[in-house]
């Protein structure tokens, strides 16, 4: 399906980001100059950047235009509906070690249709409540398929424009479903030494795993909250 005018502009703005042109904190250009290079009308250009916006990549600087945030924003695992955009329980978050490649547990291993003794490629992240205290553990796991196509999978910096973004650039690969399974168990020694908890813990786990068109799967996350921050809130018509 063709891209609409202001999907371009904002996929052209998020690559020109992801290629490093623009940094953290730098403006973007102005709204009148987009509106020339593209032959569009302003109202266009504000939907581009409102689509950059709720994807945590850019901030609005009163008087000024846009900048690139500073600040990424990641989401825990799941929940990642057609309508949710990045911002939509985004929070602020750290990258814990290096992307490495390591064999799974043996529900990821399921999750992604991997062989015995398959490695994937493995990142982590600790995402923060608003005091900067630990959240919720994420472990992102990514088949060989995806991670030999998308190369900055395994460096150690964020990736600003999101995962879903890059591995859709660099792949053609689209999350069209997925699936979340919540279970709940006890947190061993190093989850809840990076969620500040004491043992023993309860901790909610939500799978989450992101299939394409083909239904091959593109990423299976573990998300591990501790129990006295977890809560899930459907909201859903009764008629």
């Amino acid at each position: 399906m063709p891209q609409l005018k202001y999907e371009q502009i904002a996929e052209d703005l998020r690559t020109r980001i992801a290629n490093g042109e623009f940094g953290p904190g730098d403006l973007l250009p102005s709204g009148r100059d987009l509106a020339e290079q593209w032959d569009v009308s302003r109202a266009t250009v504000v939907k581009a950047y409102d689509v950059l916006r709720n994807d945590g990549l850019v901030a609005a600087r009163q008087g000024a235009g846009f900048t690139v945030a500073e600040t990424p924003v990641a989401r825990p695992a799941g929940a990642r509906r057609a309508d949710s955009t990045r911002v939509t329980g985004g929070a602020p978050y750290r990258r814990l070690g290096i992307p490495d490649r390591a064999v799974p547990p043996p529900r990821v291993v399921d999750a992604l249709g991997l062989k015995p003794g398959e490695e994937a490629l493995r990142r982590i992240r600790l995402v923060l409540l608003d005091d900067g205290s630990p959240h919720t553990l994420v472990t992102a796991w990514f088949p060989p398929a995806v991670a030999d196509a998308a190369p900055r999978l395994a460096l150690k910096g964020p990736i600003a424009e999101g995962t879903t973004h890059y591995v859709r650039r660099e792949t053609g690969r689209i999350p069209v479903e997925g699936t979340d399974t919540t279970t709940v168990r006890l947190a061993d020694d190093e989850e809840a030494r990076l969620l500040e908890v004491e043992q023993p813990a309860a901790v909610a786990v939500v799978l989450h795993v992101a299939f394409d068109e083909s239904h091959r799967p593109l990423v299976c996350e573990e998300g591990v909250t501790a129990s006295h921050v977890f809560e899930q809130v459907d909201n859903y018509p009764m008629r």
